[in-house]
């Protein structure tokens, strides 16, 4: 798990300096996840959350047909996504816990997020949307999704 140096998060030029992976591991999630469901590559996804228990950071959302999912890391199974993402913030806090949820929401709307206390796509130094698409494009979304799905233990 990659740890972010104190005051990147809070710093808007030098979040949007992050590698686009630790960008959108690092809060920009859920706009990786709403273009992602904006034009699907793959039919059938939707999107998830892993919401910490009270008290605890760790939030997280990515998209999944319920078998494989995608996220920043790319396809992987859902299960080791859930797993690798509790153990990573498991080390760092003692007790932690979660949550996992379908998301009801937008994606996209700042509104919707900041309810949800993330930022929305207008609230970065420049607009993530545009970047997120980019991210999604690099992808063989066909090649990667099957071979993640090789993966998955019935």
């Amino acid at each position: 798990m990659y740890v972010l140096k104190h005051g990147i998060k809070k710093n808007p030029e030098k979040r949007w300096a992050l590698p686009d992976r630790i960008f959108f591991g690092h809060g920009g999630c859920a706009i990786l996840a709403g273009a992602f469901l904006e034009h699907p590559p793959l039919e059938g996804f939707y999107g998830e959350r892993i919401l910490p228990g009270e008290g605890f950071s760790g939030n997280h959302i990515y998209v999944t047909n319920g078998v494989i999912a995608f996220d920043y890391h790319g396809y992987s199974a859902r299960e080791r996504l859930v797993e690798h993402h509790g153990r990573g913030w498991a080390s760092r806090s003692a007790g932690w816990h979660c949550v996992v949820t379908r998301v009801d929401f937008d994606l996209l709307d700042t509104a919707e997020l900041n309810r949800r206390k993330m930022l929305g796509p207008d609230q970065y130094l420049h607009d993530p949307v545009p970047r997120a698409r980019r991210f999604l494009r690099r992808i063989d979304h066909a090649e990667a999704a099957a071979r993640a799905l090789r993966t998955v233990t019935r």
